[in-house]
Order: C-alpha cells, then sequence, then structure tokens
C-alpha cells in the first residue's frame, strides 16, 4: 500500500463525513440563527432557550436522513472492506 492509496482513502472518507454531517449541522446552524433572532427581537437573553429547539431539530432530522446518511457509511465502510486485499500487499 503506497501514500498515493492511504491519500486516496483518507479523501473518500474525508468527503463521506462531510457530506453525511452537512444536512445536521446546517439544520442546527439555521435553527440557532432563527432562535437568535428571536432573542434579539424580543430582548430574551436566556442561554438554554436554544437547547431544546436544537435538540428537536438534529433528531428531527435524524428520522428524515437517517437512511441516508446510514447508506452512506455503509458505503464507504463496504468499499474500504471489499479492497481489503489491497491495502495489505
Amino acid at each position: 500500500m503506497d501514500i498515493s492509496a492511504v491519500t486516496q482513502i483518507t479523501r473518500e472518507t474525508l468527503y463521506v463525513i462531510i457530506i453525511t454531517s452537512a444536512p445536521l449541522l446546517l439544520t442546527s446552524l439555521v435553527v440557532g440563527l432563527a432562535i437568535s433572532i428571536f432573542q434579539t427581537v424580543t430582548s430574551i437573553q436566556e442561554q438554554t432557550l436554544t437547547f431544546v429547539p436544537k435538540v428537536l431539530a438534529i433528531f428531527a432530522g435524524i428520522l428524515l436522513l437517517g437512511h441516508w446518511m446510514l447508506d452512506n457509511m455503509v458505503g464507504l465502510m463496504t468499499r474500504l472492506w471489499s479492497d481489503f486485499s489491497l491495502y495489505v500487499k
């Protein structure tokens, strides 16, 4: 196994991590921004107010996108394990 193979595996793994986590991170960002705007408009400065809506939004995102996220991760692991004999050389 040479350095180009390791680089390719690392690149593919990082790509899958970013693509898989992006929807949930963006959901959390949008909910946090909306709550922050609401807090600014109403002058409510409670730090714990953003926690519950973010948790609920992430939970809803996992319910909606969990199958797709799992398919991405399983696909990567299947590709890695199917080429395992090539890596051992």
